[in-house]
């Protein structure tokens, strides 16, 4: 299914930017948060297989892209450790990684997920692997790789995706070498889940804020 890309003003954003634009009075423009929704949405668009929702998505993804980009910034506030997961397709490794890591800081730690090469959905035993640990896969779904997204990260960790990750000066880099649940069975997507959830352990054990 074919999604039309957004021409600006697009009255299927117009309450996302409305949204967005009062949480960030002060912060941004309502050109910029129009501008980014749009942005976002068109990323979206180009490899979601599942376009119902995309709207809602965009919007998700942008608030992300927002909060980044404030901190890139240096607005003021409180700066937890942020913690930047990426993968090649965003749809197995890095969001089992980004849910446990929301799951078990409980608000301490900032977390994010990307692909350098987004894939159309989160894999369906990712989802499983998430519920049955109690983490939320609600918010699960693949989003591209933005430069604010890795400027604002403290830490990134990079699974599987080579050199594909920009490097930005000043960051904490781990390369953790971990399965690829894509097409795997449960049990093998568990054991994935598992590895993570140790690697994580021991992440937040290494945090000062945590």
């Amino acid at each position: 299914m074919s999604v039309s890309p957004p021409v600006l003003p697009d009255e299927r954003l117009a309450a996302g930017t409305a949204r967005l634009a009062t949480l960030h009075a002060g912060r941004f423009s309502v050109e910029t948060v129009q501008g980014m929704l749009a942005d976002s949405y068109r990323r979206l668009a180009e490899t979601a297989s599942v376009t119902v929702h995309l709207v809602v998505l965009a919007e998700r993804f942008t608030a992300e892209r927002l909060d980044a980009l404030a901190r890139v910034r240096n607005t003021p506030g409180s700066r937890p450790p942020r913690v930047l997961f990426v993968c090649s397709h965003n749809a197995g490794r890095s969001q089992l990684a980004a849910a446990l890591l929301k799951h078990r800081a409980a608000g301490r730690v900032a977390v994010s997920s990307a692909g350098t090469h987004p894939g159309p959905a989160v894999e369906p035993y990712v989802v499983q692997a998430l519920t049955e640990a109690g983490a939320d896969p609600a918010a699960a779904f693949p989003k591209p790789l933005t430069d604010e997204v890795v400027q604002a990260a403290d830490i990134v960790i990079t699974m599987g995706c080579g050199d594909a990750c920009p490097i930005v000066p000043g960051r904490r880099y781990l390369d953790w070498p971990v399965a690829d649940p894509e097409g795997a069975p449960i049990d093998v997507v568990r054991r994935i889940r598992d590895d993570l959830d140790a690697r994580i352990t021991d992440l937040l054990a290494g945090l000062p804020d945590a």
